[in-house]
C-alpha cells in the first residue's frame, strides 16, 4: 500500500483516535504490516498523555529496526523520566545503530539533571553519530564547569565534526574578517573589469574577500595549445597557487565552482599508452587543505555526438580491456570558503529587497545531473555554454554580486553576469581572447544596458594604480 492511500486510510481523526485509546492503539498495531505501523508512528504527532506507552514499548522488541526507531522517538515525545532506564537500555544493547543514536536522542530530549551522567558515558562511544548526540543533550546543561569539562576532552577527538563542534562550542566563532567592506558589497574599480594579464599577478592586487562568486575552468593540463606545463606537478602547484588566492579574495562562507574533467593526453607513438590524468580527483584534497568545505558535485553531461569517439577499436573488436567510454560528463565541484556560519547568516546580510529580487522563480534543475549543449567557438577551443554559467550565477549569487573567472578565455561568464544583473571580474593574458571579449560586451550593446554597466578593459599596470587608490 503506497503512502497516498495510507494517508486516506488513516486521517487525522484516525491519529487522534489511536493516540487517546491504549486499547485501540494496541490492537490496531497488532494488526497491522511494517509499512502501515511506520507510517502511523511518524503520523503520530505530539503525544502529550500516556495512552500510547504501552504500545509503543511493546513494538521496541519488533524485528524492523525503523519500527524501533519510530517508537523510541515518539517515546521521547512523552518526556517521562522514568523511561530514561528504557533508553539507556536500547542506546547501549540495540543491534541497530540508528536505534541507538535515537536512544541517545531521547534522553537528551528529558532534559533533567539525572541524564547528565548517563550522556557523559555516551561521550565515550565509538560510534561518532551517537557522541554527537550526547554532545547535544549535554549542551543544555553547558553553562555548568563540569560539563564544560566534559566537552574539553573531546576536543581532539578523532571525528573532524566533532572537533569543529567542540571548537564552537568551547571557543566561539574563530573566522574573523579580513575586509572593511559590508558582505553584500565589492570594489568598484572590480567590478565589469577585464584585466589583460597573467592571474596570479593580478591578484596580489585584489583585496581580501571582495569576491562573491568565483566559477571557473582552469587550463587543460597539456591537452591545449594554451596549456603548456613541464610536468603534471607543476601543473597542479599552478592551479594551487591560483586557488590558495581565491580563497583569500573570497568573502566568507560563499562558493568557489570549479568545471573540469579527467583529460587524456595522447600517446607519442602506437609503442606507447596515452596518459589520463584524474584532475578533479587529484585537485579536491589540494583545495581542502587550504580551507575550502565540499559541498556538492553537479554532472554536466554532454550529448555523446559531441565528444570524441573513443569507441572505434572496441566497436571492432569486442574484446574485453580495450573497452573506452566516450567522456560525455565533466564535473562542477562545488566548495564553500569554511566558516562556522550557516548559509543563513550570508543571506541575512541582504537587504530583503536585493533577496527577492534574486530570487530563482522560474524552473530550475532539481538534480546534479545537468544536461546543457556545448559551445564551440572558433577562437577559444574550450568554451563555457552560457546556460552553464546563467545556472551557476542564479543560484549561487545575488543581484549585483561580483562574480570572478580566473581563466575568463571568451568571457562568458561575463555576458552570463551583465544579463543576470551581477557585476563581474575576469582575467585573462591571451590577447586573441581579450579582443573577442572585446567584440562580446562592447559590441553587442543590444543585448546589454552597458551605459548602466560600464565594461572595463585594463592592463596589469592600470589595476595596479586603481587598486592604489583605494
Amino acid at each position: 500500500m503506497n503512502r497516498a492511500t495510507l494517508g486516506k486510510k488513516i486521517d487525522k481523526k484516525t491519529i487522534d483516535e489511536l493516540k487517546n485509546d491504549t486499547n485501540v492503539l494496541l490492537s490496531f498495531l497488532e494488526n497491522q504490516n511494517d509499512g502501515t505501523i511506520i507510517y502511523t508512528l511518524e503520523k503520530l504527532g505530539k503525544l502529550d498523555n500516556d495512552n500510547s506507552r504501552n504500545p509503543l514499548l511493546n513494538l521496541l522488541e519488533n524485528p524492523n529496526e525503523k519500527i524501533r526507531s519510530l517508537s523510541i522517538k515518539n517515546l521521547a515525545k512523552i518526556g517521562d523520566i522514568k523511561l530514561l532506564d528504557i533508553f539507556v537500555k536500547h542506546a547501549s544493547k540495540d543491534e541497530s545503530t540508528d536505534v541507538r543514536r535515537e536512544s541517545v536522542s531521547a534522553i537528551g530530549r528529558l532534559r533533567k539533571p539525572e541524564i547528565i551522567p548517563t550522556l557523559c558515558n555516551f561521550l565515550k562511544d565509538n560510534d561518532p553519530k551517537v557522541v554527537m548526540q550526547a554532545i547535544r543533550g549535554l549542551l543544555v546543561f553547558s553553562s555548568k564547569k563540569e560539563i564544560k569539562d566534559e566537552l574539553k576532552k573531546l576536543i581532539n577527538h578523532p571525528n573532524e565534526v566533532i572537533q569543529e563542534v567542540i571548537s564552537k562550542e568551547l571557543n566561539g566563532s574563530k573566522y574573523s574578517s579580513k575586509s572593511s567592506q559590508k558582505h553584500d558589497e565589492s570594489p568598484i574599480y572590480m567590478q565589469n573589469t577585464v584585466v589583460g594579464a597573467d592571474v596570479q599577478e593580478t591578484m596580489k592586487y585584489v583585496p581580501n574577500e571582495s569576491i562573491h562568486l568565483t566559477f571557473t575552468s582552469p587550463p587543460y593540463y597539456n591537452a591545449r595549445d594554451y596549456s603548456i606545463y613541464q610536468s603534471y606537478e607543476e601543473y597542479l602547484n599552478f592551479l594551487e597557487e591560483v586557488f590558495k588566492e581565491v580563497h583569500r579574495i573570497t568573502k566568507e562562507g560563499r562558493f568557489f565552482i570549479l568545471n573540469t574533467s579527467p583529460v587524456i593526453v595522447p600517446r607519442i607513438s602506437r609503442a606507447h599508452s596515452s596518459k589520463r590524468y584524474p584532475i578533479p580527483y587529484d585537485i579536491h584534497p589540494l583545495l581542502i587543505k587550504m580551507g575550502w568545505e565540499f559541498i556538492d558535485d553537479i554532472v554536466w553531461v554532454k550529448p555523446e555526438a559531441s565528444v570524441k569517439n573513443r569507441n572505434g577499436g572496441f566497436l571492432q573488436h569486442r574484446k574485453p580491456l580495450g573497452y573506452k567510454p566516450n567522456a560525455i560528463t565533466e564535473c562542477l565541484m562545488v566548495y564553500r570558503k569554511k566558516t562556522d556560519k550557516l548559509i543563513d547568516w550570508n543571506m541575512k546580510q541582504y537587504s530583503w529587497e536585493k533577496v527577492k529580487n534574486s530570487k530563482v522563480e522560474e524552473k530550475y534543475e532539481t538534480t546534479n545531473v545537468w544536461q546543457i549543449d556545448p559551445t564551440f567557438d572558433k577562437v577559444h577551443s574550450a568554451v563555457f555554454p552560457i546556460e552553464l554559467c546563467d545556472r551557476v550565477i542564479k543560484y549561487y549569487s545575488f543581484i549585483n554580486d561580483l562574480v570572478f573567472d580566473p581563466f575568463a578565455g571568451s568571457g562568458t561568464l561575463g555576458k552570463s553576469a551583465l544579463k543576470l544583473k551581477r557585476n563581474f571580474f575576469l582575467t585573462e593574458k591571451e590577447d586573441k581572447y581579450i579582443d573577442r571579449m572585446k567584440q562580446d560586451l562592447l559590441k553587442n550593446s543590444d543585448l546589454f544596458d552597458l551605459q548602466k554597466q560600464q565594461v572595463n578593459f585594463v592592463d596589469l599596470n592600470t589595476f595596479i594604480s586603481l587598486s592604489n587608490t583605494i
